[in-house]
């Protein structure tokens, strides 16, 4: 996409060299470099470096905060966006769920971080609105392929570290390493303190935990009917409420207050006065009708949390895994819907070009009692089914695509969204 900014040499600029001309610039980046002479073909006004022109997107006359970590991005970054608005900020946010900016839907859904561009792009219409503060969630991929690059960050801030993107990284010290590297710098940053797999440059840096002391730590906690907490920071003792559920969602809530604390240099109370304003993020543990619930939980770490929220209930989960991505964790994820699950209904995710049955066996291959277990290669089968064999009080749990309104298949999306499909199996609206 080429757009227009004024003030600079030329009439637009694009990361695409296809759509340059005598009147666009061509913007390198890490990922576009080897179309360079492509675009001095299409007669691009000129080449340009991200660095060159970031002064024209004022990205120095907003504070931005990045958020990365492998469970919870898109739910502390929103719920970090809520209380800042909820304090009389102006707030962008930039992430998996899209652009937003002053509670507003500038953009729909798209890459966890976009291209450098269009980040710039975003900032730029964030500081035209006089927006205080631009939220972000970072990838690992976009901190690899300097997705991020030119951007000063006011703080960092990692929720956890566990295994994610083995397709990509090779390595599950790779992955570590990449996360890790966001945060060797001396710039301020929050860090998970229960984390283990947490390795930063420990100048400006403030931490939050459960389990160990921290700078913000949780001096006590209740999970019964939402969440309920107190939270210490030196000498200020103070208490929160959320109507979310789940061990996992308090640590997204402690992580958004700390984050909160620092960036405005409110008081903890003030912030803590704000959190039960916000209900969770859509397609994450949202209960579509009572006891059916749907998250976005696709890594073995993030379906252990889901399902442990859930424990005093019996389960019956609907799950699968995407295909071209990650295979290490599949039999992994079987294991650990094997142990916490009462049956499974094992089916599709986003297959991609992948053998759909081919997916689901390396699932098997990590689930230790297979009579408690069905295959499904149509989803919408496989979550009626649950449904149907549900037990009073019993939960049914959709895992793996959350909000999210499609199927991919091979290189086609196919329209499919498990709130809706769970709502026409129940007949309703």
């Amino acid at each position: 996409m080429k757009f227009q900014l004024g003030d600079t040499p030329y009439k637009f600029m694009s990361e695409n060299s296809n759509e340059c001309d005598a009147e666009t610039a061509f913007v390198l980046t890490e990922q576009n470099r080897k179309y360079k002479e492509d675009a001095v073909s299409n007669g691009a006004h000129s080449i340009v470096e991200l660095k060159d022109i970031a002064s024209y997107f004022g990205i120095d006359k907003i504070k931005i905060i990045g958020i990365t970590g492998t469970n919870g991005k898109t739910t502390t970054a929103s719920a970090l966006y809520s209380f800042l608005l909820d304090l009389g900020y102006k707030v962008a946010l930039q992430g998996t769920r899209g652009f937003f900016m002053n509670d507003e839907t500038v953009e729909g859904k798209s890459l966890t971080t976009p291209s450098a561009l269009t980040t710039y792009r975003h900032i730029y219409q964030a500081t035209a609105q006089e927006c205080d503060f631009f939220i972000m969630e970072v990838s690992s991929h976009a901190i690899v392929q300097k997705r991020i690059e030119g951007l000063n960050f006011e703080l960092k801030v990692l929720t956890n570290i566990t295994q994610d993107h083995l397709d990509y990284h090779n390595t599950l010290e790779e992955y570590r390493a990449v996360k890790n590297s966001f945060f060797k710098d001396e710039g301020k940053k929050l860090i998970n303190k229960d984390e283990p797999n947490a390795d930063f440059n420990f100048r400006n840096a403030f931490t939050y935990g459960i389990e160990n002391a921290a700078t913000f730590k949780s001096m006590a906690y209740s999970l019964t009917g939402g969440i309920s907490g107190v939270v210490a920071h030196f000498q200020k003792v103070e208490h929160f409420t959320s109507p979310m559920h789940g061990f996992f969602n308090l640590y997204n809530l402690m992580c958004a207050i700390a984050a909160a604390t620092i960036l405005t240099g409110k008081d903890v109370k003030e912030v803590c006065d704000v959190v039960e304003n916000f209900g969770g993020v859509s397609g994450r543990m949202q209960e579509v009708s009572k006891n059916i619930i749907v998250d976005f939980a696709h890594t073995p770490d993030g379906m252990q949390e889901a399902m442990t929220a859930l424990r005093e209930k019996e389960i019956r989960l609907v799950f699968g895994a995407g295909g071209d991505r990650d295979k290490s964790k599949r039999p992994l994820m079987g294991k650990v819907a094997s142990n916490l699950a009462k049956k499974i209904y094992l089916t599709t995710d986003n297959p991609r070009n992948e053998d759909p049955q081919a997916i689901i066996d390396d699932i098997l291959e990590g689930i230790l009692e297979s009579r408690n277990v069905e295959v499904y290669l149509s989803r919408r089968e496989a979550i009626a089914k649950a449904i149907e064999e549900r037990e009073e009080e019993e939960i049914v749990l959709i895992l793996g695509k959350g909000d999210e309104e499609h199927q991919i298949i091979y290189d086609k999306k196919f329209p499919f969204d498990d709130r809706e499909v769970v709502k026409e199996i129940l007949g309703i609206s």
